[in-house]
């Protein structure tokens, strides 16, 4: 009995030791506590994206909303441009039998005030006036190179060869065209009658050469006029009736001109 005890206690003793040396002890059921340890788990970090610029308007200030594509400089009243002055006059001769005094006095009045002097007929050879002076003058330009706009005002000389534009379609294209364009147009003598027949004498005063058969190709255009008036202006139209108004008639462009 004695020998028996120590041997049971022996064996219980080995039991327990042999019980609690590893994981077999530990029911499968039973969930394994986590282990605490002194470091601490690291906190998981969540991924930031950084969102795309979102493509919404933009409240601006009213002061600063402009719109580039569409804006325009500020609407202003311009003025309607004015003829700019070229000191520059056209006389129209005709080749042959123009009025001398007719195409002296206005030429000398207007030099002597500045302007350039060019002279047109039908072509570039040596006009010849009337008798008794048989004045010789060279063109500068046929009526065909005429450009309106390079001149401030256009005369038409008077003579009996000054018939030869009455019906001249290209004399009638720069009377209507100074008239356009707004440059003092003049006629004497016979050639008031080309500015009738081109139809800008229409409503207007004018004279011309005193003879009847004339006056009424004049009056037939719906001009008012009876030949006895030596000079008549009519806003930028002059006519004149004969070389007696040559100096006159000058003088009345030149004013014009200076208006």
């Amino acid at each position: 009995m004695r020998k028996a005890m120590p041997l049971l206690l022996v064996g219980g003793l080995l039991t327990t030791l042999i019980g609690c040396a590893g994981p077999a002890a530990i029911p499968a059921s039973t969930p394994v506590p986590a282990v605490a340890t002194a470091t601490p788990s690291p906190t998981t970090v969540a991924e930031t994206v950084t969102p795309e610029p979102e493509a919404t308007a933009t409240s601006t200030p009213q002061s600063l909303a402009t719109d580039t594509s569409t804006q325009q400089p500020a609407a202003t009243d311009t003025p309607t441009p004015q003829p700019v002055a070229t000191m520059r006059v056209l006389l129209i001769i005709a080749p042959q039998d123009f009025q001398p005094q007719e195409y002296g006095e206005p030429r000398r009045i207007l030099e002597e005030a500045g302007y350039t002097v060019v002279v047109a007929s039908t072509t570039l050879e040596e006009a010849v006036s009337m008798p008794p002076e048989r004045l010789r003058v060279k063109p500068d330009v046929t009526i065909g190179e005429v450009v309106v706009a390079d001149y401030d005002a256009i005369i038409f000389v008077g003579g009996g060869g000054s018939s030869v534009y009455w019906d001249d379609p290209v004399a009638h294209r720069i009377a209507q065209e100074a008239v356009a364009q707004q440059k003092v147009l003049a006629a004497i003598c016979i050639a008031p009658v080309t500015l009738a027949r081109a139809g800008v004498l229409q409503g207007k005063r004018a004279t011309v050469f005193p003879s009847g058969d004339v006056v009424a190709m004049v009056q037939a255009s719906g001009a008012a006029c009876t030949g006895e008036e030596a000079v008549v202006r009519d806003g930028l139209i002059i006519t004149g009736n004969g070389p007696g108004a040559a100096t006159e008639f000058g003088q009345t462009v030149l004013a014009a001109l200076q208006d």
